[in-house]
């Protein structure tokens, strides 16, 4: 009997769909759930007739697969992935490859890279992303781990991720050990920011301009055909227009309190670690967690009060101002999540390719978009790019949509709508491009009160220090170190 292809754990909508996408490209794999009832389910069901074979222990599992074994494991981060792997490791072989293609931590990648690894085996901790869609027709892959593992199985991954209008596939080896899930969580940051922008777009035309879901609709099918054409706006778009079994948008019927799973979360402590200004994700987080609040807010909305909004002006220029507010936010949304990976690459001696991460996201991926091509010319015209903001295309796209960027965050102030990452998105570009911030009387500050010293203008960087501001104090300074 022919052994199979590779071996996956998990059959949940995510692991089934991606079985079906490899077998739909010639590869034949077996499937292992821990209830074993769901593989039964699915080879008698969906799955009959198909190149998919299914197994009722890990050890059936393993004895199915061609050398070296290939397992892909697409289950619940935490717990679940160690106590897996322990049970593989005794049944595999030296240079058979476990695979996490689960939203795991980075910081479990990288330790699970070597453990592994000090076992003869071989392990890839890889971002999937797409949803059920995309794992059944083509997802965004995102490698990392054991590089010796890459050949091996790149002919699987590459076959069934999304490709872009010249073929090339939405994947590629991104780094060592954690790399590739720390891709994915910065993806997952820019699409927790992405998805924010576009709920404040949508409140600023609802409450302040007093739109309709269908017009609201309409706007966004125009934008989707122009410069932020993406699978966000596009659907937004669709979710808009959708109507409940009255005829009435379902959309607003819906309560206004958001999930999260934890990787925008991540992505924001990763930054504080780094010390890298993620300012707009950190919002979109945030914004979250305070639409969680619902039964507090409905109570201070009986006892604070603020202006009531009401829109003289422009209508048309000021949606035009609201698309370029848009547009111009996301452009700092992805300068800073690609800072955040300049300096993670630094810290875990990555080696990444900014333009190829930028082409695994064009396609299969939630924050697919044209905007994402510009990005990969942006880095393969500059490699060591240190800003998105200096690249001279999205410089002058700032330029053109800076005063209507300007123009909505301070309606939406002055009439009292939350534009939270809009607004930190601005204040972000106004400090990366002031010369001089106020960050001297902080330091003057800091070294008044801790004697934490501070660097002067008129002489050399690196050499600090302290004032006795009380003339009580002494001479008596910090060392110097930062958290």
């Amino acid at each position: 009997m022919k052994k199979s292809d590779i071996g996956l754990i998990g059959l949940a909508v995510m692991g089934e769909n991606l079985v079906m996408n490899m077998e739909s490209k010639g590869f034949t794999v077996s499937v292992y759930n821990r209830t074993t009832e769901k593989v039964k389910k699915f080879v008698e069901g969906r799955a009959s007739g198909k190149n998919i074979v299914g197994t009722y222990s890990l050890q059936e599992l393993v004895d199915s697969l061609e050398k070296p074994r290939k397992v892909m494991m697409m289950i619940k981060a935490g717990k679940a992935v160690d106590d897996t792997i322990e049970s593989l490791i005794p049944l595999l072989e030296e240079g058979d490859i476990i695979i996490d293609g689960g939203n795991s931590h980075f910081p479990d990648t990288i330790r699970r890279t070597e453990y592994v690894e000090s076992k003869g085996l071989l392990y890839i901790g890889t971002g999937v992303s797409g949803g059920e869609e995309g794992a059944l027709k083509g997802p965004s892959l995102m490698p990392g781990g054991s590089v010796k593992a890459w050949e091996s199985v790149k002919p699987i991954l590459q076959a069934i991720c999304a490709k872009v209008e010249d073929g090339s596939p939405c994947c590629d080896w991104v780094g060592e050990n954690g790399a590739g899930h720390f891709v994915k969580m910065v993806h997952n940051g820019i699409e927790y920011g992405d998805m924010q922008l576009i709920c404040e777009a949508y409140q600023l035309m609802r409450d302040l301009l007093g739109m309709g879901d269908d017009e609201m609709r309409d706007v966004f099918a125009k934008w989707n055909e122009g410069d932020l054409d993406s699978y966000l706006i596009e659907i937004t778009r669709d979710i808009l227009g959708y109507k409940d079994t009255d005829g009435e948008p379902i959309v607003e019927k819906i309560l206004d309190t958001a999930g999260q799973k934890g990787t925008g979360k991540w992505a924001s402590i990763a930054a504080l670690d780094e010390g890298v200004p993620l300012t707009l994700i950190g919002e979109a987080v945030f914004s979250r967690c305070l639409s969680a609040m619902k039964e507090e807010r409905v109570g201070a909305s009986k006892v604070l009060s603020g202006p009531k909004p009401a829109f003289e002006g422009d209508k048309a220029q000021f949606i035009k101002d609201i698309k370029d507010a848009l547009y111009a936010a996301k452009i700092v949304s992805y300068a800073q999540g690609y800072t955040l990976m300049r300096a993670a690459a630094k810290t875990y001696n990555w080696n990444l390719n900014y333009g190829g991460i930028a082409l695994m996201w064009r396609g299969g991926c939630i924050i697919r978009s044209v905007f994402l091509g510009k990005i990969k010319e942006a880095y393969d015209s500059n490699p060591n790019l240190t800003n998105l903001l200096l690249d001279p295309y999205f410089k002058d796209i700032i330029e053109k949509a800076q005063a209507g960027w300007r123009r909505v965050c301070a309606a939406a102030i002055a009439n009292g709508i939350p534009v939270p990452a809009m607004t930190t998105a601005l204040g972000y570009f106004d400090g990366y491009r002031c010369e001089r911030l106020p960050a001297n009387l902080l330091q003057a500050q800091r070294d008044y009160f801790g004697a934490h010293t501070y660097e002067r203008l008129d002489a050399p960087r690196g050499e600090f220090f302290h004032t006795n501001w009380t003339g009580e104090g002494g001479d008596t300074f910090a060392t110097q170190y930062n958290a």
